[in-house]
């Protein structure tokens, strides 16, 4: 991680610091933490609806432990860069099937059928858990990996939305997907329910993907397809979200790394984007908000990054209050969301099927526990007991409608 600082730095022109000082500076934030015996870790905060947190206490008794993240690395930044490093990426065979979209664009879902289930032998009835991953990310990610171990672990049949153009498929027309868009979301789950229409279907989305699970269940409410969801650090407020992500030492870790891999994505569809945009203009971007301003704001034809961004958060008037089926957990990062405020609790706690499980530790994706960080995260058993129950307890937990449960680190 050193070598890494010190090898990839690049900091904004702006910035009046010496490359010396820089240095220390991100060295001292990353490194340098308190003590973790100074540091009181406490239980999650549940905010949700008496009913609901009954069903969460008696089913998903992690909610009610202390989480006590990795003792070397409890801070948000380090988990976040560790777990990318050393969390393990569980072997998983694919069955891929490319879907059309009504203009003229194509999809990849990644499926595991589990015909082995021993819970769930009928393949009709068989409930399914439908994942959306991150900004960038697609089935090969370790967070998508390992939910898929915990789905099928407990009988659930699997499928990977891939936004348009990752996966390793090929765009068809010159459009791609943002947090704002639900189309597509609404293509697949379609078509899943046309596979299975006997069989239940759980939406999971991590980061972006939430957000995106997150603004169509509130669309569709009723008629979403979808009995319950489950959302993972998922930015309530893509403004504050964004303003966070630009501050320097978020920019050198975590910025600048994602809008790299924006350029990469952009780059393996020039030939068929440059219709549309001007793609080497676009790859001067430095941030992902000068992406979203050159590229994202434009191709889904918003006036400005500012009301992509107002259109795309979840929380926008309260939008959560038109999820109809949902349990969420989510988990906000100290480093990304420093205030409480971007969080709906006064109006999650009046929801009957709505929770936030809210940590005061964890990072972005990660929940490390243990010493060595390599077995189960606090995430993944949370995502596997509520995984475990809604298929066991479906038909008491239709009488809260939709329900949703988001996880976030404060």
């Amino acid at each position: 991680l050193i070598c890494f600082v010190q090898k990839g730095l690049l900091y904004p022109s702006a910035e009046s610091c010496t490359l010396l000082r820089y240095i220390k500076l991100s060295l001292s934030c990353v490194f340098i933490t308190p003590s973790p015996g100074l540091v009181s870790f406490q239980r999650p905060a549940l905010v949700c609806s008496e009913a609901f947190s009954a069903f969460l206490y008696k089913h998903c008794p992690v909610v009610a432990e202390r989480f006590s993240p990795t003792p070397w690395c409890w801070g948000g930044r380090l988990q976040t860069l560790v777990f990318a490093v050393l969390k393990s990426r569980p072997p998983v065979s694919y069955r891929n099937e490319l879907i059309r979209t009504v203009d003229g664009g194509q999809i990849s879902l990644d499926w595991l059928d589990n015909q082995a289930s021993v819970t769930y032998p009928e393949s009709s009835t068989r409930p399914t858990v439908l994942i959306l991953p991150g900004i960038t990310g697609n089935s090969q990610q370790s967070y998508v990996l390992h939910a898929i171990s915990q789905a099928t672990r407990h009988g659930y049949r699997c499928v990977v939305f891939n936004n348009r153009g990752l996966g390793g498929e090929e765009l068809l027309t010159p459009v791609t997907y943002c947090a704002a868009n639900t189309s597509d979301l609404e293509c697949v789950v379609q078509h899943v329910k046309g596979l299975y229409p006997s069989a239940p279907v759980l939406g999971a989305g991590v980061s972006l993907g939430g957000m995106v699970l997150l603004n169509y269940l509130a669309c569709k409410r009723t008629e979403s397809g979808l009995v319950a969801g489950i959302t993972i650090s998922v930015p309530w407020d893509a403004l504050k979200f964004s303003s966070s992500m630009e501050e320097p030492l978020n920019w050198l870790l975590f910025n600048r790394h994602i809008t790299k891999s924006l350029h990469q994505i952009l780059n393996r569809h020039r030939k068929i984007l440059e219709k549309v945009v001007d793609v080497d203009y676009v790859l001067k971007a430095r941030s992902i908000r000068e992406f979203d301003e050159r590229f994202t704001s434009l191709m889904f034809g918003y006036s400005s990054c500012m009301d992509y961004y107002r259109d795309a958060s979840p929380g926008k008037n309260s939008r959560v209050c038109f999820v109809s089926t949902l349990l969420s957990v989510y988990i906000h990062l100290d480093f990304f969301f420093p205030a409480f405020t971007a969080f709906p609790v006064s109006v999650v706690q009046d929801l009957p099927n709505v929770a936030l499980v809210l940590t005061a530790h964890g990072g972005h994706i990660a929940f490390l526990q243990g010493f060595f960080p390599l077995g189960e995260s606090y995430m993944e058993r949370l995502f596997g007991q509520f995984v475990k129950h809604v298929g066991t307890y479906f038909n008491d937990l239709c009488k809260l409608t939709i329900f949703f449960f988001s996880l976030t680190h404060l």
